[in-house]
This record gives C-alpha cells, sequence and structure tokens, in this order.
C-alpha cells in the first residue's frame, strides 16, 4: 500500500503541465471511445459521469448518424469504445456497434452487467457474442460487501449471475469473445490514501476467488484509479479529502507512464458531438482544441476529413490520477 508522507499533505499543488519536460502531444487516433449518455439503471457512488437512473441525456439521431459516418470514413480507427452510464441503455447503442463491426473495427462495451436482467435488454449476452464485442465488466472488488457498498444492494449477486451468462455463452472461454473485469480501489475514508494494487498479483487473487466461488472465469483484469472527477469528487470534497488525495496522487507521479497515455490516440466523444481528449476531459467540461485554439465538434472531423486536428493535449491536476504508480488508463496499468 502507498501511502502519503504527512509533511506533503499541505503543500501547493504544482499544475500538471509543470510536471512534464514538454507539452503532452497527440499522437494518431486509433481509438474512438463514445459516451453514449447518462442514463444507467445503476448510480454507483464512484461513478464519474454522475450516471443515473434519473438522467435523460443520450445521444440524438443526428448525432448518431454523424459517428456512423466518422467510424465509416476513417479505417485508422481500429477500437471504438463504447461507454456511458450504461451504454446499452442510450439511443444508438445497436447502430453504432454494428457500424464499427461492420468496417471491422473491435468494439468494447463498457458494461456493469447487471443491465442484462432489465427489461427489454435479456439478449445482451448473445448479441455480444455473435458480433464478437469485447465486454469490460466492472466488478471494483471481488467481495460482496464492496461491491454493493459502492454500486448499491445486491448488485454483486446479479453481476456474478451476469458474468455465468456470459461465460456459458462462451465469453472467457472462446478466442474471440473477451471477457475482462475492471477493479476500482474503495473511496478513501481518510488520509491513508492508495493507489490499486499490482495488476497481475490481483488478476490472480480475482481469478482463483471467482472460479473457485462461483465457477466464473475471465480473461483479464483492469485496474483503475479513482480520479477525482464527478461523484468520486464529490465524496471527497464533503470529506474534506479532495486536495488531500490530490496531493497524494502528485506525489506518486511516475514520468515513465507518460508516453502509454490513453489520451494521447484517442478521441473522446459525448453525446452533443464534442471532441475531448479523454472521459475525464469530457466530464470536467474541458474540450480538445486543434491548432487554432478553437473546439472541436464531430462536424469539423467530418468537414476537414482529418482525425489529426488536436495537437497537444489539454491537462488539469486530476492527470496525476493516470501517472501514479503504475498508471491507470481505461486499459489498466500502463506499466
Amino acid at each position: 500500500m502507498y501511502t502519503q508522507p504527512i509533511n506533503q499533505q499541505n503543500k501547493k499543488i504544482i499544475p500538471f503541465n509543470e510536471k512534464l519536460d514538454a507539452p503532452l502531444t497527440k499522437n494518431k487516433i486509433t481509438v474512438l471511445q463514445i459516451n453514449l449518455g447518462k442514463r444507467c439503471n445503476l448510480a454507483c457512488v464512484h461513478c464519474h459521469v454522475e450516471a443515473g437512473p434519473k438522467r435523460t441525456e443520450e445521444l440524438s439521431p443526428e448525432i448518431c448518424n454523424q459517428l456512423i459516418e466518422l467510424i465509416c470514413k476513417f479505417p485508422e480507427i481500429q477500437i471504438v469504445d463504447l461507454t456511458g452510464g450504461a451504454p446499452e441503455m442510450n439511443y444508438g447503442f445497436r447502430p453504432l456497434l454494428e457500424a464499427a463491426r461492420e468496417t471491422g473495427k473491435q468494439v468494447i462495451v463498457r458494461s456493469n452487467v447487471t443491465i442484462y436482467f432489465e427489461d427489454g435488454f435479456g439478449d445482451l449476452p448473445e448479441y455480444f457474442a455473435h458480433n464478437q464485442v469485447r465486454v469490460v465488466a466492472s466488478l471494483p472488488c471481488y467481495l460482496a460487501d464492496n461491491v454493493d457498498k459502492m454500486r448499491g444492494t445486491g448488485v454483486f449477486n446479479q453481476s456474478i449471475k451476469a458474468l455465468q451468462w456470459l461465460n456459458q455463452v462462451g465469453y472467457g472461454k472462446e478466442k474471440d469473445l473477451i471477457l475482462d473485469l475492471v477493479f476500482n480501489p474503495q473511496l478513501p475514508i481518510d488520509k491513508k490514501f492508495s493507489l490499486a494494487p499490482e495488476q497481475n498479483n490481483l488478476e490472480k487473487a480475482y481469478k482463483s476467488f471467482l472460479k473457485d466461488n462461483f465457477e466464473v472465469v475471465f480473461n483479464h483484469l483492469l485496474t483503475i484509479t479513482n480520479l477525482p472527477v464527478g461523484r468520486t469528487k464529490m465524496y471527497l470534497e464533503r470529506k474534506n479529502l479532495y486536495l488531500p488525495y490530490l496531493k497524494f496522487l502528485e506525489s506518486h507521479f511516475n514520468a515513465n507512464t507518460i508516453p502509454h497515455l490513453m489520451c494521447r490516440n484517442e478521441l473522446s466523444i459525448d453525446y452533443l458531438g464534442n471532441v475531448y481528449d479523454c472521459d475525464f476531459n469530457q466530464m470536467m467540461n474541458i474540450p480538445a482544441k486543434n491548432t487554432d485554439g478553437e473546439n472541436l465538434t464531430i462536424s469539423q472531423l467530418l468537414t476537414a476529413s482529418n482525425l489529426d486536428l488536436i495537437t497537444e493535449v489539454q491537462t488539469a491536476t486530476y492527470c496525476y490520477g493516470c501517472t501514479a504508480g503504475s498508471g491507470s488508463s481505461c486499459g489498466g496499468t500502463l506499466i
């Protein structure tokens, strides 16, 4: 466990860009991450999107059509990463998924998997298998109490049933049916902060426990740091832990993570068609900018016939969350 030295807790936080030897530049875009909206059947306490059953924001038909055009127009997009909210609940989910698969792209769906038990979504495991979708399922712990504290009473048991269902249709067993799980640390209750445990060792523990107790198998475990964004930020502020947590993340900054940051080769697009460097910038309303300093939209990308209009990634203090320790990304640890 990493703990924050007491003598660093009250020092001023250095702006993230001042930690870098050079501006954080964008590489060639290969990943398109789409946040389809904020509708979700859960309202998790750590959700950086602040999604939930009462949210109504989602894609419009116009933006959905633009996204389909974007997916079809640019062969350099290798991965279409669908997220939310529960992406499956939001408008355009299946048309976008099918457009991506028809053009030979890998599709990732970031699923809470409990959605399969909601009315109208019971065909999803078979639908995903048919389309060879990579399912990335949130399971922030392999212990029921910890999961239910973060995600709601009964979510652990439903998640296990959903994972068993995915196994039954071949996920975690067949080569082209990839099932990954996501670990998030518990939210801190005091200043004894910690980063996620070492990913490979924790994966072994997850696999052993889930196999022995539930006959659940999966491919990879992805450990992700809780960034102080959305509900996590609000929780930390209520506990007077926001600034100390940022300082903790800053104190574990690791420059070796910089070449591997997910923001460098992806575009994050919201339900309104605005473009961001990453999902966290999207939630904090820090848009990506072109070389003229203008905020980017899907329409501009289509008009320019070019995905690579961004030179420099927009950064903020919460970027320390992606660069602390072994690093953190939508694909797990970075190094």
